[in-house]
């Protein structure tokens, strides 16, 4: 079975590294949700930005919309720099993800297409 995310810190540019595939069950997200609040209590956030890479993450069904909710509320509360998200070409999951940024006050976030 493929890693559902991976999160990673490159301290020397000051970026958190993560990406994102495929659809994530409840047990994956609270998974996700343990290793990221371990790895973002080690470093001073505020410096830092988050790059996450979305280009193998399915468009969303609508019960995951609220787990991503809660990850935004997250990376809103962790009080990074800059949040970016990269995505394939897809104009429906921009929207998604920037409607779920809006939602949630994530305004220094950002959706990048490839």
């Amino acid at each position: 079975m493929a890693e559902k995310y991976s999160i990673t810190i490159n301290s020397i540019k000051k970026v958190i590294n993560m990406k994102v595939s495929g659809s994530f069950t409840p047990a994956d997200v609270q998974n996700f949700v343990k290793d990221y609040q371990a790895k973002v209590a080690s470093i001073d956030a505020a410096t830092y930005n988050l790059d996450v890479d979305c280009t193998t993450m399915d468009i969303l069904k609508p019960e995951m919309v609220p787990s991503l909710e809660n990850s935004y509320k997250m990376y809103k509360e962790s009080g990074f720099n800059k949040v970016i998200f990269t995505i394939n070409k897809s104009a429906i999951l921009k929207m998604q993800l920037n409607r779920i940024a809006r939602n949630t006050g994530l305004t220094n976030a950002e959706v990048v297409e490839l």
